[in-house]
């Protein structure tokens, strides 16, 4: 198969994995924008190099044209969760789409079942349609849901197996099982001050939102002319953030944008 065979091949691909990233970025800053918690703190993905298909393709006696219909992660995205339960509300976000803009067609969860060698990931494996030059095509892709702590062990396990091309020693096996398990019970720790850490991340985008208001308003005052009101409206509000106190930056920022919706009134 010729490198240019392979290019057409994995260019609808690289548009399933570029499409879902936007999507999955979409939820979660969504959710920010209105100082929500997202359950979503970062998306990667990645198309399976031509190499490590082949290899995979031997590795399971699958014929060339077999490859799309059987090796289901040439399209590979990766959602990472700051907690274990935000996995399934990102589950649950998913199986919500399902039968619209994708199709499940089955998961494995290694969480409640890990693997022998410790590894802790929610895979789903879905169906994504395609638009391409060549009309519609409908490929097969992998969502791989972890936590920060699950994502860490699984990238050094995976380049200590690559290194030892699968025939890892056993001392070291018996280190991942360990380190495996320490990053669960960081997991399950960070569980316990879930609480906390999210009020604390949902009052940064409360603030984050306001201050960003705030800029936007006093930005569209001056554009309008009304500098008197433009230093006495930044006058208070460097005042104001210097003390970081949310109640009185809320306040500000509805005294501004009454302005602004003033001052709209009459044009």
């Amino acid at each position: 198969m010729g490198l240019r065979h392979w290019k057409k091949i994995l260019i609808p691909y690289e548009q399933a994995v570029e499409e879902l990233k936007v999507k999955f970025k979409a939820i979660r800053n969504e959710l920010r924008e209105i100082s929500e918690y997202s359950p979503i703190e970062f998306v990667t993905g990645r198309v399976k190099k031509v190499s490590s298909i082949l290899e995979k393709a031997k590795k399971y006696g699958f014929a060339e044209n077999e490859i799309e219909e059987k090796i289901e992660d040439i399209a590979g995205i990766r959602i990472m969760c700051q907690f274990v339960d935000d996995i399934y509300k990102v589950v649950e976000l998913i199986e919500q789409r399902d039968g619209k803009d994708l199709k499940i067609v089955y998961v494995k969860d290694y969480i409640k079942n890990r693997k022998e060698s410790g590894y802790r990931s929610y895979h789903m494996i879905i169906k994504y349609p395609i638009q391409t030059a060549f009309g519609n095509k409908e490929i097969l892709a992998e969502i791989q849901i972890r936590t920060l702590a699950m994502n860490f062990w699984a990238t050094i396990e995976h380049s200590i197996n690559y290194k030892y091309k699968k025939n890892v020693p056993e001392p070291i096996k018996e280190r991942l099982k360990k380190s495996a398990e320490a990053a669960y019970h960081l997991d399950k720790e960070m569980w316990e001050i879930r609480h906390e850490v999210i009020n604390a991340q949902k009052l940064f985008e409360i603030k984050s939102n306001t201050v960003s208001s705030i800029v936007n308003n006093i930005q569209i005052l001056q554009y309008i002319g009304k500098e008197n009101e433009v230093n006495a409206f930044q006058e208070k509000f460097d005042k104001v953030l210097g003390k970081g106190n949310i109640v009185e930056l809320n306040d500000l920022s509805d005294d501004i944008k009454y302005m602004v919706d003033k001052y709209k009134a009459f044009d």
